[in-house]
């Protein structure tokens, strides 16, 4: 159990700090307004926790609060960072729909779709301390490795990209928008921050563009759309839930290194200390894999398991 080892050792692959204890996969499971704890690899759930209505999307890191955003609940929701303890639930937004921590993990952005709002939660306030109006639709969204930009697509089908200066998360900033004459589902900035690659909602291939001249560089077959994309320090990871397939590619040149076939429906995926799981809104099951993409174990764990994220808890 190599990658189990590499997990208690290393920090999670979006920057947060060493911790040891025992790797746990978070699922949202939006048809029973449940977040599952699965410890890994062992697949066995270790808890639930009841959300407000259609918990999607959850983001997680053992040093911050876990995020769970509830679309038609309207409500976001921040439980222990080790635990399943509600903290607190903010209510009252318009369609809230993705979320992702600042990289020192003092803020939490969170994408209402009905308002057009990208609002800033202080996880250590526990309060919500900025909002923008970023444009009607705002979804899925990437920050850049060192914070001072975010990439947010307009729409799950987004023919626009609203770029915002995120370098105060007090005061953000629109800073324009991007038209890439494709429609945009989600979106990742590279390592380095010199590139975001967008999956698409209509095209079998992901785009990679520049950050500074949004000139497009390459792209990536990557099976029926939509797509979904997380990186490692060495890899990304493209999924297709419709292609039952996800991809290990090699993030400066676009070469698919190796396909392995996953679960149904198995869209958003997740990377941590040499973990990889993807989870099926379709069919309910949650799928670990080294961080080579080596199988190691697929277990159902609700009714529709849309979101996954990692973690450790003690």
């Amino acid at each position: 159990m190599v990658a189990v080892a590499l997990l208690l050792l290393l920090p999670s692959a979006a920057g947060g700090k060493s911790s040891g204890g025992q790797p746990v996969a978070l699922v949202t499971a939006e048809k029973q307004d449940q977040l599952i704890a699965v410890e890994l690899p062992q697949g066995r759930v270790a808890g639930r926790v009841r959300l407000p209505t259609d918990p999607q999307n959850v983001i997680a890191d053992p040093g911050a609060p876990t995020v769970v955003v509830s679309a038609k609940g309207g409500a976001v929701t921040l439980l222990g960072a080790r635990s399943l303890i509600v903290l607190k639930v903010f209510r009252g937004l318009s369609n809230p729909h993705l979320a992702a921590y600042s990289p020192d993990r003092r803020y939490a952005y969170v994408t209402a779709d009905g308002s057009g709002q990208l609002v800033v939660v202080s996880l250590s306030r526990r309060q919500i301390v900025a909002h923008l109006f970023v444009g009607l639709g705002a979804h899925h969204l990437a920050v850049s490795p060192d914070g001072a930009r975010m990439w947010i697509g307009l729409g799950e089908r987004a023919e626009a990209v609203a770029m915002v200066d995120s370098s105060n998360p007090l005061r953000l900033r629109l800073a324009g928008r991007f038209v890439p004459h494709f429609t945009v589902h989600d979106l990742a900035f590279s390592p380095d921050g010199k590139r975001v690659w967008l999956t698409s909602d209509d095209e079998e291939r992901v785009h990679v563009v520049d950050t500074r001249t949004r000139r497009a560089l390459f792209s990536v077959p990557a099976g029926p759309p939509p797509q979904h994309v997380v990186f490692d320090q060495r890899h990304a990871f493209v999924t297709s839930g419709y292609g039952s397939r996800i991809e290990l590619v090699d993030p400066k040149h676009g070469t698919v290194l190796r396909t392995v076939r996953q679960p149904y429906g198995s869209f958003n995926v997740a990377t941590s200390g040499g973990l990889v799981a993807t989870s099926s809104l379709l069919n309910g099951t949650l799928m670990e894999l080294s961080g080579l993409l080596q199988p190691l174990r697929t277990v159902r764990v609700g009714g529709a398991t849309r979101d996954v994220a990692l973690t450790v808890w003690p």
